[in-house]
């Protein structure tokens, strides 16, 4: 029972994550389709479907971004990363963007010591004292 339940409870899970980063294509995504993309509301995804309907399918990220209100550089990075396709190619400057937040400190290089030697100097024989 215990093995039937945890086996329902992964496959569960691996779909509700399969279905979280779907590619969706621009240019053959219906209504629902490009709403299931976060950043996409009902107001844009029927902006691309005006957009698409009248001047065709989107050759490339620059012809979205000129073509649909709302969408630039910013915001198709994010749609890209998202799981958005124009063409089946992501924006590039979403392979390279970070996640929002503090940007990794380099590592510091180590730094040894220098080390000097000692110069001994000749003990004189009117120095030692006696015991």
């Amino acid at each position: 029972m215990l093995k039937k339940l945890l086996l329902l409870v992964l496959s569960c899970l691996y779909f509700a994550c399969g279905a979280a980063f779907a590619a969706v294509e621009i240019n053959t995504a219906d209504q629902a389709a490009l709403d299931s993309v976060t950043g996409i509301g009902p107001a844009t995804s029927k902006a691309i479907l005006d957009a698409r309907k009248k001047g065709g399918n989107f050759k490339d990220w620059a012809d979205l971004q000129s073509r649909v209100k709302g969408i630039g550089d910013k915001n198709s990075v994010k749609l890209s990363a998202a799981g958005l396709l124009v063409n089946g190619q992501s924006h590039q400057g979403a392979m390279t963007a970070a996640k929002p937040g503090k940007a990794e400190k380099p590592a510091k290089p180590e730094v040894k010591p220098e080390i000097k030697p000692i110069k001994a100097e000749p003990v004189k024989a009117s120095d030692a004292k006696p015991k």
